[in-house]
């Protein structure tokens, strides 16, 4: 039996020194907060079971954007240093008792899929370790006036990276016996598992593994993800459907209660549908006719917002990502104001993005033709994503 895997994601950090107002880790990367891409990196991951972010309590209403639609726990609220923040995280997962914990700071996006399987299998083997990167400059030691005081052999000296990986009772452990010691000063977790007599090793990290700290940082991720994400599409999408008897609509995945039920082979929610073609038409994938035929038995009924998962995730599954979601809802009636906002929170939650990259309008045909006479309602949807140049 497999061990069971948990991350913590520490976010709970005020920093604003890379610019923007807010702390770096909701600066925006390639359209998307760094938090978000940190989190999507092990969420998706097939060895990480759950992921834990701790966040500072003034920012869990930037964390519900950046994390909106994500499988993350919800977050614990973060402490006055990193060590506490990591030790909230700790706490929040101790009723899962998971058998490995990997500690990551949100700073750092570009963990990738293999360096956190090295993680995972360099715990399993050890029981603590962090990933480290050789130095190649030469490392001086100089005093408060800028002179050089020594020359340090390199050879033994290694940059330490996140995620740094552990068996959960030893660390959980090791943070209970430094807070109740009152040491609160490690700045990363082998520190303090080395205080607590706990043997550490390192094994290989990644020079794109960069922690970003100032502007400049922001503004090479940024570029980075823009140029590898540089081939953007659009395309539309449009439904139509009658009305039937029936005591309400689904628009937008959002129930609707109207004097009548619209009439469809699934729930008929004719923003999802016009909303899940325009998806595909960004990769040339058919439409939804096509993967869910109306002759199929098994979609009567269906909820629509499986047939829009099913499209975002086809956009994953070429590396993709979905950059804006764009839905023009006409009909008399029902009003779609009202129910707008809960639109667009629900289209963001199913496709996995933040909610202002999600826009629902609405307007009536002017009395004029089957819509302007009340019988039915139509959606006319764009959907803008971005796709690697290779895909």
């Amino acid at each position: 039996m497999s061990a069971s895997v948990a991350a913590v994601i520490v976010a709970g950090g005020r920093g604003v020194r890379a610019g923007g107002g807010v702390p770096k880790q909701y600066a925006t990367i390639g359209g998307e907060m760094v938090i978000r891409y940190c989190l999507r990196q092990f969420i998706d991951h097939a060895r990480i079971d759950c992921v834990q972010p701790v966040v500072h309590l003034d920012d869990m209403e930037l964390y519900a954007r950046a994390s909106a639609g994500l499988d993350a726990l919800p977050p614990a609220p973060g402490g006055h240093t990193r060590q506490a923040s990591v030790l909230a995280g700790l706490e929040a997962l101790a009723p899962r008792q998971p058998d490995i914990v990997l500690v990551h700071d949100a700073a750092r996006p570009f963990a990738s899929p293999a360096l956190i399987a090295r993680a995972v299998e360099a715990a399993r083997r050890t029981g603590a370790c962090v990933p480290a990167l050789a130095l190649h400059d030469t490392i001086k030691v100089v005093d408060a006036g800028g002179g050089i005081v020594d020359t340090l052999d390199r050879t033994t000296l290694r940059a330490v990276q996140t995620p740094q990986a552990f068996a959960f009772a030893a660390l959980i452990a090791a943070h209970r016996k430094a807070a109740a010691a009152g040491r609160d000063d490690f700045t990363d977790d082998a520190a303090l598992a080395e205080w607590g007599g706990i043997k550490v090793s390192v094994f290989e990290g990644e020079e794109d593994n960069r922690k970003l700290t100032t502007a400049d940082d922001i503004a090479r991720a940024d570029a980075r993800l823009l140029a590898e994400l540089g081939d953007v599409r659009s395309a539309t999408g449009y439904d139509v459907h009658c009305f039937a008897d029936g005591d309400h609509v689904m628009l937008g995945g959002v129930r609707i209660p109207h004097t009548h039920g619209v009439r469809g082979h699934s729930d008929a929610d004719v923003a999802l549908h016009a909303l899940v073609d325009a998806i595909l038409g960004t990769l040339a994938d058919g439409d939804i006719g096509a993967h869910f035929p109306p002759s199929d038995p098994q979609w009567r009924g269906a909820a629509s917002e499986v047939f829009l998962r099913f499209a975002v995730e086809r956009v994953r599954e070429r590396g993709g990502r979905i950059a804006h979601l764009d839905i023009a809802i006409v009909c008399e009636a029902p009003r779609v104001g009202p129910h707008r906002d809960a639109m667009r929170a629900r289209i963001a939650a199913i496709a996995g993005i933040a909610g202002d990259r999600v826009a629902v309008k609405a307007t009536t045909n002017e009395k004029l033709g089957f819509l302007g006479r009340g019988e039915g309602l139509a959606a006319f949807a764009t959907a803008t994503v971005r796709l690697p140049w290779s895909a």
